[in-house]
């Protein structure tokens, strides 16, 4: 479900849906314009049960933070809490006892909040320019639960100064000892079959935003690696490459890799397999005769 902690926060959907509300209000949007674009742009997240929910608890928050809260947003958020239903959800995807508990006590925590007066609006901020993290070819290692090391690389680049996002690959490597650039440029990519996802790579294209609040004691560079195939980030559908990306300022490429290393110990490892070496080096015209 795009979700990785017990938090309001804690929701690629949900950060998604927030960050473009405050982007639209920090170049001088009205919160109730805003509002209204951002439920005809993302209209596709509530037929989908895994997000929905998370898309109506980041629409309230900022309504909220900008004194600007419609009641009928209000009066939707309370249902899904009161009703049961973002439990019963999580409960159907498997979350544990302990999960159910602590996002019972967020919710409950949430929704009295939401009923709470803010004092002031939050103030608008200037657009500021924005930078890249990494550069392509970048090899990021990070430590997972069982103290081993997994990996991700930047396939691309966005220089746009008001996007200047990176697309990564979240890889399947998971070694005793830090892995070199050979055994990157030699794993498989990580390919998601849990939650809504089916054969999904993890391929997604990561804003800077809230990178070196978050999560930058996470990710350690250990090297480059060519990359010779071009990505472009307006190409939203991925057409023409072996996978389709999302966007999201959420940096958690180590959470996902746990997660689906975890599911893995009950069902099958994903079928679909893709190598590094394929979405970094062009084919050579002679690949045909091989």
């Amino acid at each position: 479900m795009g979700t990785w902690g017990t938090a309001i926060k804690d929701s690629d959907a949900f950060a998604d849906v927030y960050n473009e509300f405050f982007d639209l209000y920090n170049q001088g949007g009205e919160p109730v314009d805003i509002s209204q674009k951002i439920c005809a742009n993302n209209a596709e997240i509530l037929e989908v049960e895994e997000k929905k929910h998370n898309f109506w608890f980041a629409l309230a928050l900022a309504q909220w933070e900008t004194k600007s809260l419609d009641p009928l947003v209000l009066s939707t958020v309370e249902k899904i809490i009161t009703s049961g239903e973002d439990l019963k959800l999580w409960l159907e995807l498997d979350s544990s006892e302990q999960d159910i508990k602590k996002r019972k006590i967020v919710l409950d925590k949430f929704l009295e909040k939401l009923k709470s007066d803010r004092p002031k609006a939050k103030p608008r901020k200037k657009e500021k320019v924005k930078k890249p993290i990494f550069s392509t070819g970048d090899c990021l290692v990070f430590k997972t639960k069982n103290a081993n090391y997994g990996g991700a690389i930047v396939i691309a680049t966005d220089t746009n100064p008001k996007t200047a996002c990176n697309l990564v690959a979240t890889t399947r490597i998971n070694m005793i000892s830090k892995p070199t650039l050979t055994d990157f440029e030699n794993s498989e990519v990580l390919v998601l079959n849990l939650a809504e996802w089916s054969d999904k790579p993890h391929v997604d294209w990561y804003s800077p935003d809230i990178y070196y609040k978050d999560f930058s004691e996470i990710y350690e560079l250990i090297g480059k690696l060519p990359v010779e195939v071009d990505y472009d980030s307006k190409n939203y559908d991925g057409k023409g490459y072996l996978f389709t990306p999302y966007y999201t300022s959420s940096w958690k490429m180590n959470c996902i890799f746990e997660r689906q290393m975890d599911s893995e110990l009950t069902k099958a490892k994903p079928s679909k397999i893709l190598t590094v070496k394929q979405l970094i080096k062009k084919k050579k015209w002679w690949d045909g005769f091989k």
